[in-house]
């Protein structure tokens, strides 16, 4: 019967455990020495032995009541052997031997004397015991059967001194034989101190591995540990539940060894290829029990050795979620679609086609290329599109393709590695493609994109993946694109400045938005719509805005509007402010009776003087022969456009750009010829 102190039943957070196993003799000894240590350690007797000791520990040790045990000889070997805890053996030197020697002698002058050791003899004793003068016969013991039988061989042999262990000098008296017990205090107390100091790190080791274990099992991705001989050590639920193994109830069932075969069968080609390659394996996609897992295999190194090896396991799907989070999360204002199909105002048949194209090409994936003159609303479809396909709340990503140079257009479009040049960011940047993943990207100006450029685009069309600058892979980007120009990319592919393939890519699902002459129906009912939506930034009441568009009426059904719905939109905003306030523009010379004309009028709404020039042309029979008359006409403008555009507006660049209906870059591209 076993007999432990008091509460062994549940460890405690301080002092750590340690199981004092004795049938004999050492057990006075270890409760001698045990009080010393009190304060370092709970011990707790136990007076079984062998098969009966480690059924009597088991419970404890699994509790983690016990980190050590301490017992000494054949009983120390077999709870070594058969305990998951480390076990400290009382150790018997030299000096205990000559010790027990000497008092035997003392006691028992001339006696034959026998001594029994723990495995083997001492060959060296054996050759001192001329010179001691002492009559001594050795045997070996391994088992309680041979402690037994080498009593009985010794007395045999005429011995009547026993020296040994605990149960040697139990076995000795019964038989009538003298003894004397060969473990020492000094002997126990050093085992005390080892069993006290490897409790005290078993416990601060335990308490680590369950710590981390803790964290490890609360993750979502699957980990496991191997060591150096590829054996698992650890694995946590997330792994085995990846791999498709029923993981907690096996290991509770007491199936360990079955799901430690399972994990190194699924993962140990990973282990091998890592050891072969030399070169960890990280965020490779696998497909393992029929499940796509991202995959990373790292080496464990201590001082620079490697002690064994970390597989860690993650959902693709999660990733992708995740991923898609973030993105959403984390994106910038300006990235978000801020108008809709609904916002294109104007009951024209020409508006409507545009709407129902657009409608069309949202309910799908497919590439879209609007074409229209500068100002007709470009932008604003391409966002309505976005908010009526199944990508809205996704990014949206505009860029303007004719905004920057050459080299900073590729690094906008495409990001950068860190380093990849001069003043490249730290950390490297992603693309716009990368930013627009799951989105949107809008790539106004299409027709300014450079040659060196065109073919990059033309494979992210293709293969739907990016190349960084300075990068060694390429990035999968899923992203649709819509397109957009002012031009007629048909005749470029002509005269060989736009790409062929590149343009046959894009021109998918073309939409060509009618300059605002053509839909001259809608021009009144948009200015109208536009300046309710700015009423309250430029103040107007109801009397200040019928005010300013009975002024502008006349050009509603006359002007050319070259500068299409951004040319009356900022004209609107013009009259707004000179027109919106009754004094104002009576002070002005410009009251809403007054009728257009007259030098004020002329200097602020030169407007109304193309509109006259260009009417009395066209009563004349004669081409206009302003710059803003043949942009009025929708012809494509030429470099002597441009030249007589400048000469009209003295040099002004951004005056000639409004009154062709280009842009700056554009105007610059064409003065060069």
């Amino acid at each position: 019967m076993s007999t432990f102190t008091s509460s062994l039943t549940a460890p405690q957070a301080g002092r750590p455990g340690v199981a004092l196993v004795s049938i004999s003799r050492l057990q006075s000894l270890c409760e001698t020495v045990a009080p010393r240590y009190a304060a370092r350690a709970r011990f707790f007797s136990v007076r079984e032995g062998y098969g009966a000791a480690v059924t009597a520990l088991q419970a404890y040790v699994d509790a983690g009541a016990v980190d050590v045990v301490l017992a000494a000889g054949s009983n120390g070997a077999y709870l070594r052997d058969n305990l998951n805890v480390p076990v400290v053996m009382v150790k018997v030197n030299g000096f205990d031997v000559l010790s027990a020697i000497t008092r035997a002698t003392t006691t028992w002058p001339g006696a034959r004397i026998g001594l029994v050791l723990h495995e083997t003899i001492s060959h060296e004793l054996a050759d001192l015991g001329a010179w001691l003068k002492v009559d001594l016969k050795q045997r070996a013991y391994r088992s309680i059967d041979e402690v037994r039988l080498a009593v009985a061989n010794l007395a045999a042999e005429g011995c009547s001194v026993i020296i040994g262990p605990g149960m040697a000098c139990d076995v000795a008296q019964q038989s009538g034989l003298a003894s004397v017990f060969l473990y020492s205090l000094g002997a126990v107390e050093e085992a005390f101190e080892r069993s006290v100091e490897l409790a005290r790190v078993s416990r601060q080791k335990e308490a680590k591995r369950e710590r981390l274990n803790t964290i490890v099992g609360h993750l979502r991705d699957g980990v496991a540990a191997f060591d150096e001989a590829g054996q698992l050590e650890a694995v946590n639920p997330a792994m085995l539940d990846l791999l498709g193994f029923e993981a907690p109830k096996e290991l509770l069932a007491g199936r360990e060894r079955d799901v430690a075969a399972q994990v190194s069968q699924a993962v140990g080609p990973l282990l091998r290829e890592m050891l072969e390659q030399g070169q960890p394996i990280e965020e490779r996609v696998e497909q393992i029990g029929g499940r796509a897992l991202i995959v990373n295999c790292v080496p464990v190194v201590e001082q620079g050795v490697r002690s064994g090896s970390v597989v860690t396991l993650q959902d693709a799907l999660v990733a992708q979620r995740i991923d898609r989070s973030l993105r959403t999360s984390q994106r910038p204002k300006q990235l978000v679609a801020r108008h809709h199909l609904g916002d294109l105002v104007g009951d024209s048949a020409a508006l409507e086609r545009v709407r129902r194209l657009a409608r069309a090409g949202a309910a799908h994936d497919a590439t879209v290329l609007l074409a229209g003159e500068s100002g007709t609303g470009k932008e604003l479809v391409a966002q309505g599109i976005h908010n009526a396909s199944r990508r809205r709340g996704n990014p949206f990503v505009a860029f303007n393709c004719a905004a920057l140079p050459e080299g900073l257009i590729e690094s906008e479009l495409f990001g950068h590695e860190e380093g990849a040049f001069t003043g490249a960011r730290r950390g490297g940047k992603p693309g716009l493609f990368e930013i627009a993943h799951t989105g949107t990207i809008f790539l106004d100006e299409i027709g300014e994109m450079p040659a060196a450029l065109q073919s990059r685009l033309l494979r992210v069309l293709q293969e739907r993946e990016v190349m960084k600058l300075g990068a060694g892979r390429a990035t999968p980007v899923d992203v649709r694109v819509i397109a957009a120009t002012h031009r007629d990319l048909h005749a470029l592919v002509e005269q060989g400045v736009f790409r062929a393939d590149l343009y046959f890519r894009l021109n998918l699902l073309p939409i060509e938005l009618p300059p605002l002459r053509a839909r001259r129906g809608d021009v009144a009912q948009l200015a109208r719509h536009l300046l309710s939506r700015s009423a309250l930034q430029y103040g107007l009441s109801d009397a200040a805005l019928g005010r300013v568009l009975a002024f502008l009426a006349p050009l509603f059904d006359g002007y050319a509007w070259p500068g299409n719905v951004r040319e009356l939109e900022n004209l609107l905003a013009r009259a707004a402010i000179y027109l919106g306030d009754a004094t104002m523009a009576a002070t002005a010379g410009m009251a809403a009776s007054q009728k257009p004309g007259g030098e004020d009028w002329q200097a602020v709404f030169p407007e109304f003087g193309r509109m006259k020039r260009a009417a009395a042309a066209d009563a004349a029979g004669r081409d206009p022969q302003s710059s803003a008359d043949k942009a009025s006409a929708g012809a494509a403008p030429t470099r002597e456009d441009v030249m007589r555009a400048l000469a009209e507006s003295g040099g002004n660049r951004a005056a000639a750009s409004r009154a062709l209906g280009i842009g700056r870059t554009t105007l610059w591209r064409l003065m060069k010829g």
